[in-house]
């Protein structure tokens, strides 16, 4: 018996008739790990499969879904609908025929997922700091804005985590703080401005931060980077637009030359007027269907 380049046994021509049992029982083996298996419910799958293996697949005729088992636990893999959380929703609003609730986080907290499903999120890092010494003056860098329709979340307590902004400097500012959705998303800060004596101000990243996300496709942007000048204005990045809520919010703008302090959960980059101005804590927002 030979077998495929991804493993799945085959029986040849030469092999003997003695040799059919065993080849069949590799077959069947075979099926069990990598065919999508259906049972009835979760303890006839646990009853027929008490020692399953990594990769292993099944579906349930009671939920009508597809699971996977990940070397410790049956996974969702398929047909999941929308998640559900029992925290007070802070409004909702119908788009076509379809209803949303969303939450939205100001301050870290706990999200209580009772119904495992997809979510729609977004987390945004906190604003950099701007910095001045008068004249030479620098904005700082926007956060990090993560963005994803149908993320998977499962049933439990997420922890969120709203990062602060950066504080202001007379020559150099402070990074913004990382926004988080358990460890699921990293919403990362902006970068902050600064400069040395014999160098204009500048925000670090015209583009705003880079930074890294795990799990599934994300929507990955930055607002912009804050601008530096020596006594003359210039507009830090222009930011961006989100409709999570319902209605489209500018998130996420560079600090600007003389501006003041990024404004609380908006991600913005504090300004460069007096000593340098704090950014804009971040922000994070989970919606799902009703």
């Amino acid at each position: 018996m030979a077998v495929t380049p991804v493993g799945n046994p085959y029986v040849e021509s030469s092999d003997l008739v003695a040799n059919y049992p065993g080849a069949s029982e590799a077959l069947a083996e075979r099926i069990d790990i990598v065919g999508v298996n259906p049972f009835a419910n979760a303890a006839a799958r646990d009853a027929a499969i008490p020692s399953p293996v990594q990769g292993q697949m099944c579906s349930l005729n009671d939920d009508n879904k597809g699971y996977r088992y990940d070397g410790s636990a049956w996974i969702l893999f398929s047909g999941a609908g929308a998640a559900n959380f029992t925290n007070t929703a802070t409004g909702t609003y119908t788009t076509g025929e379809i209803q949303y609730k969303f939450l939205t986080f100001t301050g870290s907290d706990d999200l209580i997922v009772d119904q495992a499903g997809f979510a729609d999120i977004l987390v945004i890092g906190g604003g950099a700091g701007g910095s001045s010494d008068g004249t030479r003056r620098s904005g700082g860098g926007s956060g990090l804005l993560i963005s994803n329709v149908k993320q998977y979340l499962d049933a439990g307590t997420i922890t969120i985590t709203v990062g602060a902004g950066g504080a202001g400097g007379s020559y150099i500012a402070s990074q913004g703080a990382t926004s988080s959705i358990g460890s699921l998303v990293l919403g990362y800060g902006g970068s902050p401005g600064g400069s040395t004596t014999s160098m204009l101000f500048q925000g670090r990243g015209p583009s705003g931060p880079s930074g890294g996300v795990s799990g599934t496709t994300f929507t990955v942007q930055a607002g912009g980077g804050g601008m530096g000048g020596n006594g003359t204005e210039w507009t830090g990045g222009p930011g961006l637009a989100n409709s999570l809520t319902g209605s489209p919010i500018t998130y996420c703008r560079g600090g600007v030359f003389n501006g003041g302090a990024g404004a609380a959960n908006t991600g913005d980059g504090g300004g460069g007027s007096g000593s340098g101005t704090a950014g804009g804590s971040g922000l994070v927002i989970v919606r799902v269907v009703v």
